[in-house]
């Protein structure tokens, strides 16, 4: 067991207790952080009420939420110029750094209205990165919501769901074309001039860190032998896949068996109640104030799932008063597919949960660890031990094998993607997506079809994929190290939440996360993990 990771809980102590005298320039952060907490929180709850989530929270409408944000930021800027340029401790400059970042990036908040993001924006040849990205991410919102199929309208996330369980292929093609449009928002007539096109020469071309680059440095790895990385574990899945082609919208049916088995012992009402039982069995109480679950469907919901703070834990007055989380979804039928993206995004919940430490570090770490950890639990849905236990039934083993790797290869194929376009954003995306998926996944090619702008991530931050892709390598890791050391929890395991929070969670992001997956890994990270759980998809030897 690895040790337990010191965290910085005694600055808030001493303060607190008033046991050791404090300079007035540690009092002076300490006081900007407490201002820092204020506004972030204000702000969380503004997007909180932006949402949808509720029109008010804690008895204050948005206007008086308004109102606390603006007061704690200006308060914020007057006491951050007014600290002092040299003599603060190692400690507490680094905090004044992450201040200054988290001010940087606030943006104040203000109502829906005209001046809103629209899909149409994206179609002007002008745009800005910003504007660009909003307008496309706007698109899966007035589009992606609403797909016109057999009469009536299905929201892209459901739609993708059904193409694991509609046996008609017809149909199943019918559902998959009812994309166009949205594609057609999205790439236009595939010229160098489409939208899409426009955002990926523009970020290719921004000054700062790309999240290819991030998340290869998240793993301790470069750039290239990142990619090297993809493609071995792509390799890995066409070696134990070896069958005809299949047409695109035929893909999520062929590794689709184990939702066809296992959907109907999850009806829409059971998702949360499955979701809450297997988080209460693994050692954290999902079901409290301290989690809000937005699942109901509503006209300009978000297109996307996602799960943020609402306000941040912190420690006032001797007593920590915990993070309260919210968990944004949109479900009109219950599925496997449903139930382990729920589970991923309750993954989301509980990491944020777990987080003691000073103000400024709670707060999410390197996106491509919360990406992959948040799987930590969704990928035991796949074990015929957790289907056993919180479904009542299994399906064979290979096909849940298959039907969650052949999912996780569809977020490899697109971070290689990403990498490509990003490296040279003159490509044309249509024939760089059918090369890698006609070649690893034995999917007939359709360079006509712009099929890969499914993920909102695509335009919303271009090589965000990559999180996605190489944060299945660590996801795989985290499993694995975490079974050797405290065993199974497939079907649950009260050691799991307690165990992991000391590990790896309760520092949020004050760690540096390369050092941190080394030391709870025990080695570098590398994609051993995966490719043995790949393995397990081959062909039995005949006897």
């Amino acid at each position: 067991m690895p040790r337990r990771f010191a965290v910085s809980l005694l600055w808030p102590a001493c303060v607190l207790a008033g046991s050791a005298p404090v300079d007035e320039g540690a009092r002076a952060v300490a006081d900007a952080e407490a201002t820092f907490a204020d506004a972030r929180d204000a702000f969380g709850v503004l997007g909180a009420i932006d949402s949808g989530l509720f029109p008010g929270y804690r008895g204050r409408d948005r206007a008086e939420w308004q109102g606390e944000f603006d007061r704690a930021h200006r308060r914020l800027v007057d006491e951050l110029a007014a600290l002092p340029e040299a003599g603060l401790s190692p400690g507490d400059a680094r905090v004044v750094a992450r201040m200054r970042e988290g001010l940087a990036a606030f943006e104040a908040p203000s109502a829906p209205g005209p001046g809103a993001a629209r899909c149409r924006d994206a179609r002007r040849g002008d745009s800005a990165y910003a504007a660009l990205a909003q307008a496309l991410v706007a698109c899966f919102t007035e589009i992606g919501n609403r797909l016109e199929f057999e009469g009536g309208t299905i929201d892209r996330a459901s739609a993708l769901s059904q193409l694991h369980v509609i046996a008609d292929p017809g149909r199943r093609e019918a559902l998959f074309r009812a994309f166009v449009p949205l594609w057609r928002a999205v790439n236009d007539d595939g010229s160098a001039d489409s939208p899409y096109r426009r955002l990926v020469a523009l970020a290719a071309a921004r000054t700062q860190e790309s999240p290819i680059d991030a998340a290869a440095r998240t793993v301790g790895t470069d750039r290239a032998t990142a990619e090297a990385w993809l493609v071995r574990i792509l390799d890995a899945w066409r070696a134990v896949n070896d069958g005809p082609m299949v047409e695109p919208w035929d893909y999520r049916f062929t590794i689709g068996a184990a939702d066809r088995a296992l959907s109907p012992h999850i009806p829409l009402a059971s998702l949360l109640p499955i979701d809450l039982r297997f988080f209460r069995d693994l050692g954290v109480d999902l079901d409290t104030p301290g989690v809000y679950y937005d699942l109901v469907p509503r006209s300009g919901k978000s297109s996307v799932a996602y799960t943020d703070f609402l306000v941040h834990g912190r420690s006032r007055n001797g007593r920590w008063e915990p993070t309260v989380a919210r968990v944004l979804a949109s479900y009109q039928q219950g599925s496997l597919g449903a139930l382990n993206e729920l589970v991923h995004e309750s993954g989301h919940a509980a990491q944020l949960l777990a987080m003691r430490n000073r103000p400024v570090y709670v707060d999410w770490n390197d996106t491509l660890f919360v990406e992959a950890f948040a799987d930590v639990p969704s990928w035991s849905l796949f074990e015929p031990a957790w289907q056993r236990r919180y479904l009542g039934a299994a399906a064979p083993v290979r096909d849940s094998l298959r039907s969650l790797y052949g999912t996780v290869m569809l977020d490899v194929a697109w971070a290689l993607f990403e990498c490509r376009m990003l490296r040279e954003p003159r490509q044309d995306p249509n024939v760089v997506w059918t090369a890698i998926t006609s070649h690893y996944l034995r999917i007939a090619p359709h360079p006509e079809l712009a099929w890969w702008s499914m993920r909102v991530q695509l335009v919303d931050e271009p090589g965000y994929m990559v999180n996605y892709g190489l944060g299945a390598i660590v996801t795989a890791a985290l499993r694995a190290r975490t079974r050797a050391s405290i065993g199974s929890f497939d079907a649950g395991n009260p050691r799991w939440y307690g165990w992991l929070s000391d590990a790896l969670l309760r520092s949020g992001s004050e760690r540096d996360t390369p050092s941190l997956l080394r030391e709870f890994l025990g080695e570098p990270v590398s994609p051993d993990a995966l490719l043995a759980q790949l393995r397990r998809l081959a062909p039995p030897r005949p006897r």
